[in-house]
């Protein structure tokens, strides 16, 4: 529930309205239900004020279409009204399982694809709603943050062109590299950490943890990853340490220099349960090779912290190395689409980021500042005191 003292003192920006792209309306569906739930259970206005009309529905939902034409071509079409609305369109640019047709033949849809809906449902919004914003968990294009010898800018590019095509606020989390935000410096951009949900997932599918300097570590699997790491560490009070790759920059595989090996610096991990966060897992090949070095150092449980679980290469060797005790638990969050089958594995958890979501929808609509309404370090020091009292 968010902090309800700043809600009181403001009014909301408009009418909220939330287009969900079809790949994420599950997802978008029980947003819904969690705003819907802070309205009308914990009222803050009085809703039959004209300022608040339309504050309490039952649901905030519209419906959008991006229908195609045989040759792959397609337009936006939104359902209903959304004139003077604050609009929130949500868009999951990893959801694989979508296909369409072109020529006769099936397509999945690529992140590209759901970009270009994207803009398509923006240009069918753009001089109706008073306010667009855009949530798009898995930033498009993240990892292309940055420029090495004649490469494309694709990640900066998209963000120039989503705020040319007038969105004001672009939300995602756990941005690869957040500086890419200096692309549009005058425009809202947040990227939100999963920290709190993390630790929340984990006390819950292990009871026995024990948070303390001489049972847990937090790993950074590489050096992009280090500032996720020393904040986990610093607020749970515990030690960290880190590997980092060494590559065979004279050769390129798949787009990128392979990695010869990696290495560790950091304490003895001997004994201990250790947290190895990042992320994203893609192929999950340096996770899990991180994880297989620290078992050799004798940790006691290796936990994997990811914000977006891709799989691209499938389960088979997370199954292998679970069963060859390498790693206790796989945790990421519900922020991207994930094959059904991953939800039913053993040493699957869920960070479920639903709730999160709506309060910071509920704080942008009354242009309150999030810091202030979500506060992940005092819910953290809270969930530890409630765990430590509970053994």
């Amino acid at each position: 529930m968010p902090n309800l003292e700043p809600l009181c003192k403001s009014l909301p920006v408009a009418p909220l309205k939330i287009i969900p792209l079809e790949g994420c309306r599950d997802f978008a569906k029980v947003v819904d239900q969690y705003l819907v739930e802070f309205r009308h259970t914990s009222p803050t206005h009085q809703k039959d004020s004209i300022a608040f009309q339309g504050y309490c529905q039952d649901t905030y939902l519209v419906d959008c279409e991006c229908p195609r034409f045989g040759t792959g071509e397609a337009k936006g079409m939104i359902k209903s009204s959304i004139r003077g609305t604050d609009l929130f369109i949500m868009v999951d640019v990893c959801n694989y399982s979508l296909t369409y047709s072109v020529c006769g033949y099936e397509n999945h849809m690529s992140p590209d694809d759901h970009f270009q809906d994207l803009k398509r449902i923006i240009s069918a919004a753009t001089g109706k709603a008073r306010r667009i914003n855009v949530v798009m968990p898995f930033l498009y294009e993240g990892r292309q943050h940055k420029r090495s010898n004649r490469e494309s800018l694709d990640c900066a590019l998209a963000l120039q062109e989503l705020i040319n095509m007038g969105v004001t606020n672009i939300l995602t989390f756990d941005a690869h590299d957040p500086r890419v935000q200096n692309a549009v410096p005058l425009s809202g951009f947040d990227s939100f950490m999963p920290t709190y949900q993390f630790l929340k997932a984990m006390i819950k599918s292990t009871p026995d943890l024990k948070i303390d300097n001489d049972h847990l570590m937090i790993i950074s699997p590489d050096e992009g990853a280090m500032s996720r790491a020393v904040y986990f560490s610093n607020i749970l009070g515990v030690d960290m340490g880190m590997f980092y790759k060494r590559r065979d920059y004279s050769t390129i595989i798949n787009g990128k220099n392979p990695i010869v090996a990696h290495e560790f610096l950091g304490d003895s991990v001997k004994g201990k349960d250790v947290i190895v966060i990042d992320d994203m897992i893609s192929s999950g090949g340096s996770m899990l090779d991180v994880a297989k070095q620290l078992k050799e150092r004798q940790a006691k449980r290796v936990f994997v912290c990811t914000t977006f679980g891709l799989f691209t290469d499938g389960l088979q060797e997370f199954d292998e190395y679970y069963e060859k005790g390498y790693i206790e638990k796989v945790i990421t969050t519900n922020l991207n689409y994930r094959m059904p089958e991953l939800l039913d594995r053993p040493y699957y958890e869920e960070a479920d980021m639903t709730k999160f979501l709506a309060s910071i929808i509920d704080s942008l609509n009354h242009d309150v500042s999030i810091s202030r309404v979500q506060s992940p370090t005092d819910k953290i020091h809270e969930l530890l005191e409630k765990y430590n009292k509970r053994k």
